[in-house]
């Protein structure tokens, strides 16, 4: 049976990669330290691989809103992350702790902020008030693979 964040998913028409997308070099995808889960950078890309990434920079050749959509698959990826470290079991999830959101964007692009919020909007439509964080949203003259956002971010699980 589907928990209550899968159920709220699935009526936003929201599908986790199941797995989520590997990781791209010599690290971990998440740690469980107590309660907390500790989210490794995810870029805007599905567990297809590289060929799905988007690619981009902002105040470049991207707009705000192709940002914000891919900050938006961030955090989808972010969140298929903690249904793993959760075992399959979303609704152990407490909240949203911290994200830090990073722009590929030129030095004159200042509206990073706009960007991650496709992230943090996607975590408050699914979440609610659960969904609530604090986040830090940076420029970045260059990301891995040339992608346009990378979201990471710390969560707080209930321990079982």
């Amino acid at each position: 049976m589907a928990g209550q964040i899968d159920a709220r998913l699935a009526e936003l028409g929201i599908v986790l990669d199941a797995p989520p997308p590997a990781p791209g070099a010599n690290y971990v995808p998440y740690v469980v330290a107590g309660d907390l889960v500790h989210v490794s950078g995810q870029v805007p890309m599905t567990s297809a691989g590289l060929s799905t990434l988007i690619k981009g920079r902002l105040g470049q050749d991207m707009e705000i809103e192709a940002g914000a959509a891919a900050a938006r698959l961030c955090a989808m990826n972010l969140l298929a992350q903690v249904k793993a470290a959760c075992g399959g079991d979303l609704d152990r999830l407490v909240r949203v702790v911290k994200l830090t959101g990073f722009v590929n964007s030129t030095p004159e692009f200042g509206d990073q902020p706009k960007v991650v919020n496709g992230a943090s909007d996607l975590f408050v439509s699914v979440l609610g008030d659960k969904g609530r964080h604090a986040r830090s949203a940076v420029s970045a003259g260059a990301l891995p693979f040339g992608c346009a956002v990378e979201v990471e971010g710390v969560f707080q699980i209930r321990v079982d």
